[in-house]
Formats: C-alpha cells, sequence, structure tokens
C-alpha cells in the first residue's frame, strides 16, 4: 500500500469522479484507475461502487477515516521533516564531559541564542563514554568529550579535535606534595586518590597511565562531580589526578593547591600525561542548521578557551 494510492482513493471520494479526481492529484485517469484496483487488489475489497456516480462499499466506508488519518500523518510528517531541514526545531540536546560544562559551554550558548533565540538548548553533563552511548542512541544530536578511539570510529560519526590539555594533582593546601613545584611520579604513586568514577574517560585515563608505570593506584574513592572533589580533597590527605580546565578557578581559594606532574625519569621522550577534548557528532546531523552552527561555534570558541586554560595553569 503506497500513500499515492490512498491520496487517489481520498481524491475519489473528495470528486465523486475518476476523471475529475485524476486531473485533482495532477494525473491520467488510467493511472488513477490503476492505483485504486491496486489498492482494492491489497485489501482483497472492493473500495467503489463503479456506477453513473461513484460511491463508496461498505468496504470503501469502513476504509475512509483511516485513509485521512493516514494522509494527515503523512502531511504531518512532512511538515516536521520540512521544519526540520529549515532549522525550526524545538530543541537542541547536548552532552558534554563536566569541565567543558563550566567553560566551553557558556562561551557558545550566548552567541547560539543570538541567532537561534527559538530553539530550546539541553545541555547534559555526562562522563565521556555515558555521552557518546546517549549520541549513538539518538538522544542528544551533539557530544563534547574526551576522545576515545574505541568509542567513534563508527563511519557515521563525526569527530572534531578541540583542543589538548595536561592533567594536574588536586590537593589539600597543607598536604605533603604542595611541597613540590612539579610532583615526581614517585611521590605522587604513595598517596591514596579520588578517582571518576567507571565510564568516564578520566578514571580510564590514570588507570592507563599507572599500568604503564608498574605501579598501583590506590584508588579509595569514586565520584563524579568537581565540587565533590574539591570537597574532599580540600579535608586531608586524599589526592585527585584532574583536567587542567577543571581547576582553572583553584588559585581563588586558599585551602586547595595545584601542582603538575613531573616526569618518571630523566628521559626527553617520555610521554606527558594530557587528554584531547573532542567534540562528537553524526553527519546525518550536520544537514540540520541549529546542530551544524553549534557545532561551528564549539569549533571557533575551543581556542578561546584553551587559552585561558593555559593562563590559569601558569
Amino acid at each position: 500500500m503506497r500513500i499515492e494510492q490512498i491520496q487517489g482513493f481520498l481524491a475519489v471520494v473528495k470528486m465523486g469522479n475518476f476523471g475529475q479526481a485524476a486531473r485533482e492529484c495532477g494525473i491520467t485517469q488510467s493511472t488513477m484507475s490503476r492505483q485504486i484496483q491496486a489498492l482494492e487488489t491489497e485489501v482483497g475489497l472492493l473500495l467503489f461502487h463503479r456506477n453513473n456516480q461513484v460511491k463508496l462499499t461498505l468496504a470503501g466506508e469502513r476504509f475512509l477515516p483511516r485513509a485521512r488519518r493516514i494522509d494527515q500523518e503523512w502531511r504531518n510528517m512532512l511538515q516536521e521533516l520540512r521544519e526540520l531541514r529549515e532549522g525550526k526545531q524545538s530543541e537542541l540536546c547536548v552532552a558534554a564531559i563536566h569541565s567543558v560544562c563550566s567553560t566551553l559551554i557558556p562561551l557558545v550558548v550566548q552567541q547560539f541564542y543570538r541567532t537561534y533565540p527559538e530553539v530550546q538548548l539541553r545541555v547534559t553533563a555526562l562522563g565521556s563514554d555515558r555521552a557518546l552511548k546517549v549520541l549513538r542512541d539518538n538522544l542528544v544530536d551533539l557530544a563534547i568529550v574526551m576522545q576515545n578511539r574505541f568509542l567513534t570510529t563508527a563511519a557515521e560519526m563525526v569527530v572534531d579535535p578541540l583542543y589538548e590539555e595536561s592533567i594536574r594533582v588536586l590537593m589539600a593546601k597543607t598536604h605533603p606534595l604542595a611541597a613540590y613545584g612539579e610532583i615526581p611520579w614517585l611521590e605522587l604513586v604513595r598517596y591514596p586518590q579520588v578517582v571518576f568514577k567507571d565510564g568516564y574517560g578520566m578514571q580510564r585515563l590514570v588507570q592507563e597511565r599507572f599500568g604503564e608505570l608498574g605501579v598501583e593506584l590506590k584508588a579509595v574513592l569514586e565520584l563524579n562531580t568537581l565540587d565533590a572533589f574539591r570537597g574532599v580533597v580540600r579535608q586531608g590527605e586524599l589526592i585527585a589526578l584532574l583536567p587542567q580546565s577543571a581547576l582553572w578557578d583553584v588559585e581563588q581559594d586558599p585551602t586547595l593547591a595545584v601542582r603538575g606532574i613531573g616526569a618518571v625519569s630523566s628521559c626527553r621522550e617520555e610521554r606527558p600525561l594530557t587528554r584531547q577534548v573532542v567534540c562528537v557528532t553524526t553527519q546525518d546531523r550536520l544537514d540540520i542548521p541549529p546542530i551544524a552552527y553549534f557545532r561551528q561555534l564549539v569549533q571557533e570558541f575551543a581556542p578561546v578557551c584553551r587559552g585561558v586554560l593555559l593562563g590559569s595553569g601558569k
């Protein structure tokens, strides 16, 4: 059953004549007749009495209200897709890691609303793995996350590198490690740590580095908000390895300290501990103007955000 058959059926009902219905639909009378015959063959019953005046059969009477609903749903769907293509969507959903929500997103939102004031922007703070999952499940339109090459390799994924940032150590101002300018790894591994929960890219990054060094990560507590990290670390011996973007305003807190991580050895080729932040969406979404524009703004403001982060780490 095809939509043109249903629309042809409704045209015949409206005009009461196959010839006039054909002209209404912009087709020949023979084509109209074939469409109705094919429809009747599919439903297994005649829909019209073909006398001097075309009238509905009992089956046609039963079919009519449903045909009208199908036709209306088809028209509604076409209208919604037309509005989507023209950028008239009601909302745009973004999933982003916590640090991005407090640094990059505010810069983007202000400019976005100037161009699309009628679009409701919904931003949810999630861990990287979870954010990419809800993107794949079509629950959000973009994800701004820590790069995970295992979750962004699908052909439909569009990945824009935004910036790379260093991982630093957060601790209480009175912590013994605060005496260092850069904390040696051999000292760092001695202390218990607060880490992100499973599903956050930062937990995986820290675990992988400790594994590379062949030392045990003394993770004694898992959290998922930056405020919680600060509150726990502020109390005493626990430390946390966090990205620079999560620590840009810590210097304003007299109870906390941030330090860089020194090299394990004097080898100049040793890889520093950093993470890459990326914007991820799917190719089909880039045909939607508000989504494409939001992605453009993210790319434009990422260097500004990175400059602020680098300045805060001096």
